[in-house]
């Protein structure tokens, strides 16, 4: 629930990001009222997407990204890094129904336990750690074991879906940096000049010290 919380948060920022972007407060005087033409409400305003060709290469890739997860990587045609990004998301969500539903389980068990005592039917009653077939009694080490692992599979859950929202976040600044360095010439036709140079360093004054300048000639597609 967590995770579809903070997805939520994400897409509705994105939103009004884009439609307060074009909100306009005009004052004229306190007892005065200025008239817009509609033809000038309707090249001011609009739906967000209206605006979405005025948007950059790499502004497109990142929104295109907090949409859809790996849709930036297909706009910036690296289509290498959509297995990843897939691969990633899968991993995650494992991880967090599988720790969601253990730690559901021991919850329950728990709460059975604590209701019913040394008569309890939860899931693990029969258990040889966890159970009361000993006629172990509640506050004994079988109940701190049930409560311990609760505790352990709840953090886990919760780890996971901060890293599925980092996990998010950080593909769509992937797709927004990659928008950028593709408009960069990385091909073999750059330079790189070595020359000898002066550094200055910590001490008197006018105190310099002999070094090598490394400089990368690049140019723009």
């Amino acid at each position: 629930m967590r995770l579809y919380t903070g997805f939520a948060v994400l897409l509705l920022s994105i939103l009004f990001l884009y439609t307060s972007a074009n909100a306009q407060v005009i004052t004229v005087g306190p007892d005065s009222v200025m008239v817009i033409p509609p033809d000038t409400l309707a090249d001011s305003g609009g739906f967000f997407l209206s605006k979405l060709k005025e948007l950059d290469e790499p502004a497109k890739a990142a929104l295109y990204s907090a949409i859809l997860p790996g849709a930036g990587q297909f706009y910036n045609r690296a289509y290498w890094k959509i297995p990843i990004v897939y691969a990633t998301g899968a991993v995650l969500g494992y991880f967090l129904i599988d720790n969601h539903t253990n730690y559901q389980s021991y919850r329950i068990a728990l709460n059975t336990r604590l209701s019913e005592g040394v008569a309890s039917t939860d899931e693990y009653a029969d258990h040889p750690f966890l159970g009361v077939s000993n006629g172990v009694t509640i506050g004994s080490q079988a109940y701190n074991n049930l409560k311990y692992r609760r505790d352990y599979y709840r953090r886990n859950r919760d780890l996971t879906v901060l890293l599925s929202i980092g996990a998010h976040v950080l593909q769509i600044a992937e797709a927004y940096v990659h928008g950028h360095l593709k408009e960069f010439d990385v091909s073999d036709d750059l330079a790189l000049r070595i020359q000898p140079g002066i550094i200055p360093v910590a001490g008197p004054l006018n105190s310099v010290s002999p070094g090598l300048t490394f400089t990368l000639y690049t140019r723009s597609k």
